[in-house]
């Protein structure tokens, strides 16, 4: 599956897209791991932004690059809370769609040197977790420990207003 985005709005509206297939795949034994690939500025942090915004996360979504983790609570349901910046429709004629997950982790592994790092972090438990919606940048640097079932998001960046995203799995 690839989409080509021109703006935050685009990205905004692939990241719905991305949830509902999430919700469309039915319940799962551990978390939902989603590797974010791609060069610096390619569209990986606005993609989670507009992800975390629609799940209703209300917070400031920055890469964890310093902090290597941040969990995020999800309080609203899916796809009610439309901030500026992320929106693609309006609540009132949003469709709902039910996801299992609880919370958001957004873990940023560029200054990691290997997998054995996250584990150090509690990585494992994070993992069992079927409530866990999990996004890490740069799964490269871990990949000894990314469960091989994880969805594979790319990004590429064309040009200043231009991204590619394709998602294997």
């Amino acid at each position: 599956m690839e989409f080509i985005s021109h703006s935050v709005l685009e990205t905004a509206s692939f990241a719905k897209d991305f949830l509902e297939k999430l919700a469309d795949r039915g319940k799962a034994s551990s978390a939902t791991v989603v590797g974010l690939y791609g060069n610096l500025g390619a569209g990986k942090t606005t993609f989670t932004q507009c992800l975390a915004k629609e799940l209703g996360i209300m917070e400031t979504i920055t890469s964890p690059t310093f902090v290597i983790e941040k969990i995020y609570p999800l309080k609203h349901s899916p796809s009610t809370v439309f901030p500026q910046g992320c929106s693609t429709t309006s609540p009132q004629s949003s469709p709902q769609f039910k996801l299992p997950f609880t919370q958001l982790i957004h873990i940023d592994a560029y200054r990691l040197e290997k997998g054995a790092e996250l584990a150090v972090l509690g990585f494992e438990k994070l993992l069992n977790d079927p409530k866990n919606l999990i996004l890490i940048e740069w799964p490269e640097r871990v990949a000894d420990i990314m469960p091989k079932d994880h969805f594979r998001l790319k990004f590429e960046f064309v040009d200043e207003n231009t991204r590619i995203m394709e998602l294997e799995n």
